[in-house]
């Protein structure tokens, strides 16, 4: 029996990450409307929405990365009752997310060729330029929905961002009707078309959830000194502290999987583009985790203002506790659905065929997957950032990739010894990760933080 303080942290905890992981899965919804309607396509153009995906989300999600450096600050803030800090906040953490998110959409840009030296097929990089190059322009747009979003969600308003994310799903998915298959009137822009859908939608994201915050009575009293707020150095430097190794945290993760598509490119579209159906079916789980990651980051966070070991300790081990019984619920999903799943997002028998066999991969690294994410934002509530990202550079790119490589190349097991690899490599990753918050919940030092 759970005692009555782990029952009542599970409550509280689920109440919060609820709309977190709705609005979290918004941002795997996109690629995963993307790859559904490509698929519908062909395979080349499947394979060349998952290489540029690739390419796109391992720059993503160090600036969405960033961005969760604010709501832990704000959770603190809040807890002491220092609006003015938490005003502060919000607007050096706009400044900072814009100003690199524009840096980020340059690199790419730039950059994009680059794809034609990973000895990928030709064809198959010709239309994945093109598709990166307008994604991108979501840049800034995403930046100022999630610099709005962490600070509503620091605060404990986590409703508006899951209801802005579902519509604006819906809107994608609208679109990509629209626009891919030339539907009611609109030109057949094919796999263009989803690109664009998607760039659209994320704009509008980011202005509803501007204008949600803008205009919502609750948070007026931030929006009275947001003028007269001065952007704070001291404040930015702290937001980063947390930001930039979060961001690192997710570029070693995503950039594994990210560079797991080149590794597969080596073998064939057919099995590239089979990575791309299961690793979408395998998100959606993972997004969720991530939406409990949030929601853990902002509790830990709110009894890290309090000075609160106990209630630190409790809030990020029941988070634990949950994501492991809901790994177990969609680990158990995948593998009896592994054969009619995939049917969703290709045609083809053979990426079917490829596609089943990863997800019975999937199923068992949920597990680690989901704790390692929660447990990072445990980790982050306790602004403890440092020496995880390093666990995760170990984890990933010294164990993952490279007993991935062995098991594909040397051991003759194709795309799933890659897929092996990376389970191997989260795995490690939970562990370590899981032993560091134990050792800071019960040794961090409330007086110098």
């Amino acid at each position: 029996m759970l005692s009555v303080n782990y029952r009542n942290h599970i409550q509280k905890t689920a109440k919060l990450a609820f709309p977190v992981c709705l609005s979290q899965m918004g941002h795997i919804f996109v690629g995963i409307t993307d790859a559904a309607f490509v698929g519908q396509i062909g395979t080349r153009e499947q394979a060349a929405v998952s290489l540029s995906g690739s390419f796109y989300v391992l720059v993503l999600v160090f600036g969405l990365g960033i961005s969760m450096g604010l709501s832990p600050l704000v959770a603190e803030a809040a807890a002491e009752k220092d609006s003015d800090r938490n005003t502060s906040l919000l607007k050096s953490a706009l400044f900072i997310n814009c100003l690199i998110s524009l840096v980020l959409f340059l690199f790419l840009f730039f950059c994009s060729p680059v794809l034609y030296h990973f000895d990928q097929d030709k064809g198959v990089v010709d239309l994945a330029i093109p598709f990166l190059n307008v994604m991108i322009l979501s840049m800034v747009p995403l930046a100022v929905f999630s610099s709005f979003k962490q600070f509503a969600e620091g605060l404990s308003f986590t409703k508006a961002a899951m209801v802005i994310s579902v519509s604006a799903n819906a809107i994608n998915v609208f679109l990509n009707y629209l626009l891919v298959f030339g539907h009611c009137g609109f030109p057949r822009m094919g796999m263009m078309g989803s690109c664009w859908a998607s760039c659209i939608s994320r704009v509008l994201m980011a202005l509803a959830m501007f204008l949600f915050v803008f205009y919502n009575r609750d948070f007026r009293v931030y929006f009275v000194r947001f003028r007269s707020a001065p952007i704070s150095w001291l404040l930015s430097r702290k937001i980063l502290s947390i930001g930039v190794p979060s961001g690192l945290q997710w570029v070693f993760e995503v950039g594994a999987f990210s560079f797991a598509v080149i590794m597969i490119g080596w073998i064939g579209p057919r099995q590239q583009a089979a990575h791309l159906v299961a690793l979408s079916l395998a998100a959606f789980p993972y997004m969720i985790a991530s939406g409990l990651s949030a929601a853990v980051a902002v509790r830990v966070g709110t009894y890290f203002g309090l000075r609160d070991r106990e209630g630190m300790r409790a809030a990020g081990f029941s988070a634990v506790g949950m994501v492991l019984c809901f790994t177990f619920c969609s680990a158990l999903t995948l593998l009896l659905l592994k054969n009619i799943l995939p049917g969703f997002f290709t045609k083809e028998t053979e990426v079917l065929k490829i596609a089943s066999s990863l997800l019975v991969i999937a199923a068992l690294f949920q597990f680690w997957d989901g704790t390692q994410v929660v447990v990072l934002g445990a980790l982050r509530g306790v602004q403890d950032t440092l020496l995880p990202t390093f666990f995760t550079l170990i984890a990933y790119w010294v164990v993952g990739l490279p007993v991935g490589y062995l098991l594909a190349f040397k051991l003759g097991m194709g795309i799933q010894g890659v897929w092996w690899g990376l389970s191997i490599g989260l795995f490690c990753a939970a562990l370590l990760l899981i032993l560091r918050f134990k050792f800071v919940s019960k040794k961090v030092n409330f007086e110098g933080s």
